[in-house]
């Protein structure tokens, strides 16, 4: 695989979670399997009071608790983390940029680093405008003597308007093809299967229309609850939280036409299609075709487990929800009539995400179930936690007659023993070193 340019990472709330859980541990599987640039610094910026050997031995613990290697490998822990700095600052003030500026200036002498800078912004969305408007101003947005880009986390604005500012904003500080608008569900290995199985298999492709499929279901469920993030999930919800991200973008993958190549503007101008012929739910069908929810306070599996009003930041009166079901329709020739349906929340009764293609009953039923209800075949594309596919389809029964049973004939990745399933976050931050933007 091809090895990033040499250049230098600077990661804004380098103290938070997602920092800890995915960008670190991802960055360490990386430089493991030789996919980190030459010559590389990562430099994590805060508002806490750290040393930088504070903050080196922080990232270390974290790479060694949270990383996803079925038998990983830290005897280069040490020398990974001495490419690491830590700079503290505040976020709202303009001469602490020129600070950094400077920070970043003598590192990129002192290692080599050519210039090139990537700046992740892993902080609470209020801050994206600001940070990216002082980075601009302190000149560190210009490409004059190496690439700059922006990795910009979800969620992308709060609404549409404010989505629509921070677009216009972004692109009045710099170029297009500079900003990463990070979906970490395009970085998931079986959802990128997704166009692999359609497009590369001339099984699926031909009954993947309206003539043969009959709905379409999408679903992504999580068995915890809010946890600590109450105060943020209640100024969210389910519907910013995953289906306007997540759920849309696998719609998208899912019905898209094939593209004309595997460059990222011809893949997402398809993607695009899909969006723009998404069919509007009128306000007088919303009680048709959307439910909200919250979940309440239950006991699950002999456990007590709290209420959503109850959990921690949470408004007592709240009204967002934490579970939503949608059913929309796609107009356009592929799937005319053919219902999508979507549905996302927490404390389900298990952590499944999974595409599941419904497809037509035969027309003629000439055999009979000993048991259940007829059903046509599936196939299950299973994002998490088992990743894999299935497909289900009916078989005869051994013995006399003609009784049939529904069977599955299914692959998970698991199962091969010799081959290594990346992260979401590792593929993603490879891709913006190499400023391929297919996946964002």
């Amino acid at each position: 695989m091809e090895k990033p340019s040499n250049l230098i990472l600077v990661i804004f709330g380098a103290t938070g979670d997602l920092t800890s859980r995915k960008l670190v541990p991802a960055l360490y599987s990386l430089r493991n399997q030789g996919l980190m640039p030459e010559k590389c610094a990562l430099i994590g910026v805060g508002r806490s009071e750290k040393t930088v050997e504070e903050f080196r031995q922080d990232m270390e613990n974290d790479v060694k608790e949270f990383s996803e290697e079925k038998e990983a490998d830290f005897s280069h822990i040490s020398e990974f983390a001495g490419c690491i700095e830590y700079h503290r600052m505040d976020y709202l003030s303009p001469d602490d940029y020129e600070k950094l500026r400077q920070v970043i200036e003598k590192i990129n002498t002192t290692r080599g680093t050519s210039g090139n800078i990537i700046f992740y912004l892993a902080t609470p969305p209020s801050l994206y405008e600001t940070i990216s408007t002082n980075l601009a101003k302190a000149g560190m947005g210009l490409q004059k003597d190496g690439f700059r880009r922006f990795i910009i986390e979800k969620p992308f604005g709060y609404d549409l308007e404010t989505a629509q500012k921070l677009n216009k904003t972004l692109h009045e500080l710099v170029q297009e093809d500079q900003i990463f608008r990070i979906d970490h569900y395009l970085g998931k290995e079986t959802v990128q299967n997704l166009l692999v199985t359609r497009f590369a298999n001339g099984i699926f492709e031909p009954l993947w229309n309206r003539n043969y499929v009959h709905r379409i279901e999408i679903t992504s469920a999580e068995s915890i609850g809010v946890e600590e993030r109450g105060s943020y999930y209640d100024s969210s919800g389910a519907l910013r939280d995953m289906v306007q991200n997540h759920l849309l973008q696998m719609v998208g993958l899912t019905a898209m036409e094939p593209p004309s190549s595997l460059e990222a503007d011809a893949i997402r101008n398809e993607v695009l299609k899909v969006f723009q012929s998404l069919q509007p739910i009128r306000e007088e069908d919303v009680e048709k075709q959307v439910i909200r929810g919250q979940y309440t306070p239950s006991k699950i599996r002999g456990e007590c487990v709290t209420g959503y009003r109850y959990e921690k930041g949470v408004a007592v009166r709240s009204r967002t929800e934490t579970y939503v079901a949608i059913r929309f329709y796609i107009n356009n020739w592929r799937w005319g009539g053919v219902p999508f349906y979507i549905r996302t929340g927490k404390r389900l009764p298990t952590r499944v995400t999974e595409v599941v293609i419904h497809f037509k009953q035969t027309p003629h039923h000439l055999f009979q179930r000993v048991i259940g209800k007829l059903a046509g075949n599936q196939l299950i594309i299973r994002i998490q936690p088992d990743e894999g596919m299935l497909l289900k389809f009916d078989m005869k029964e051994p013995g006399a007659g003609f009784n049939v049973k529904n069977v599955n004939m299914d692959f998970h990745y698991k199962d091969m023993a010799d081959v290594r399933v990346p992260s979401a976050y590792e593929r993603l931050l490879y891709d913006v070193m190499l400023g391929d933007s297919t996946l964002f």
